[in-house]
């Protein structure tokens, strides 16, 4: 265990900020980006380099789009051991790193494996962790990492800090950072490390991966996200914002209050208890906007809201809001659309 020792360590030794970089099946998670945007303010503000840390088998060709997106140095890990995630492999491994180089602060996107992964590597390293953020700041008087993310059911936000340990720890949850923009004249620093892992260290052997079949981009990924909430009174409003998605390229989102009824799969709620999204336009529909949801999606580009509750607290963070019954007005939206779309068939034939 790299078990680090705050009577022999002093916090003058810790710098720098890191990055896990996850990656499965040789591509970089998304959130991965937005860790890196988000390391980079903060590494700047500490005066100090950013680094991303790449384990896997064969995947030092992402090395170059790590840097190239804010890194200043990668560490990479690679072993026939470490193709595949395992909690047991990965965490012993950057809890080893982070022995041995000592960074004070890391980040773990909030993601299945790392919300598997971040635990497991605090408890190795002797310090804190606080899981799902939504918020990171520099504290301006004594330079802690001011991490902020929901309690309490979504109904407070909470601020917490690490002040006895190092490394700070976070996991970020995905789309509430913006990404890091690419710089194809960025130039890095890749340290190879030996992970010294061995099969017998893994507990757990991967057999086989079933992959389930998603037709529906994954909402945090979309440009385009139609929401629906309890104004849509059923289930079946669900095809109605369904052909509305369609049309204009998007994909449909839910309340928790339309998940929680039953109408449409978890895995479209966006809000604190969902997925964070930032996409650049977002459409409400019969959403009211309790807090917990506006947390989720305030930071789209262009939101358009649709409520019959000219007092709705949605329209208080709407660009564009439309009082009346969505049943009448998404229609005409489709339709409008439709006739425009014939109108460019004929110009164009």
């Amino acid at each position: 265990m790299a078990y680090i020792d705050s009577n022999t360590n002093k916090f003058e030794d810790f710098k720098g900020v890191w990055v896990f970089a996850e990656q499965r099946e040789g591509k970089i998670m998304p959130v991965v980006y937005e860790l890196l945007g988000e390391a980079r303010k903060i590494a700047d503000k500490l005066n100090e380099k950013v680094a991303a840390v790449l384990l896997g088998n064969n995947v030092d060709r992402l090395t170059e789009d790590l840097i190239k997106h804010g890194a200043d140095k990668v560490y990479i890990a690679e072993d026939e051991n470490l193709e595949s995630f395992t909690t047991d492999g990965y965490s012993k491994v950057i809890s080893n790193l982070i022995s041995e180089y000592k960074p004070e602060i890391v980040l773990i996107g909030a993601t299945h494996i790392g919300r598997d992964l971040a635990p497991r590597i605090a408890a190795k390293s002797g310090t804190g962790l606080t899981a799902d953020c939504t918020n990171l700041e520099i504290d301006d008087e004594d330079g802690k990492l001011l991490m902020t993310r929901p309690a309490f059911g979504g109904n407070i936000m909470a601020t917490i800090i690490c002040p006895n340990h190092r490394p700070q720890m976070s996991t970020v949850r995905p789309g509430v950072m913006k990404k890091a923009e690419k710089d194809d004249t960025r130039t890095g620093e890749v340290i190879k490390y030996e992970p010294n892992i061995k099969e017998e260290d893994i507990r757990t052997q991967i057999i086989n991966v079933i992959k389930k079949a998603k037709n529906d981009v994954a909402i945090e990924d979309a440009d385009i996200i139609v929401t629906g909430g309890r104004g849509l009174g059923n289930k079946e409003g669900f095809e109605l914002l369904e052909k509305f998605a369609k049309k204009i390229g998007g994909v449909v989102g839910a309340s928790r209050a339309a998940v929680d009824n039953g109408w449409i799969d978890h895995s479209h709620q966006v809000g604190q208890t969902g997925t964070t999204v930032r996409p650049k336009l977002y459409i409400a529909c019969g959403v009211s906007g309790a807090i917990q949801h506006v947390t989720g999606m305030k930071d789209s580009d262009f939101i358009v809201a649709i409520n019959k509750n000219k007092d709705a607290p949605i329209f208080k963070v709407a660009d564009i809001g439309i009082v009346g019954d969505l049943y009448n007005i998404v229609p005409k939206i489709i339709e409008k659309l439709d006739k425009m779309d014939e109108i460019e068939k004929k110009a164009m034939a």
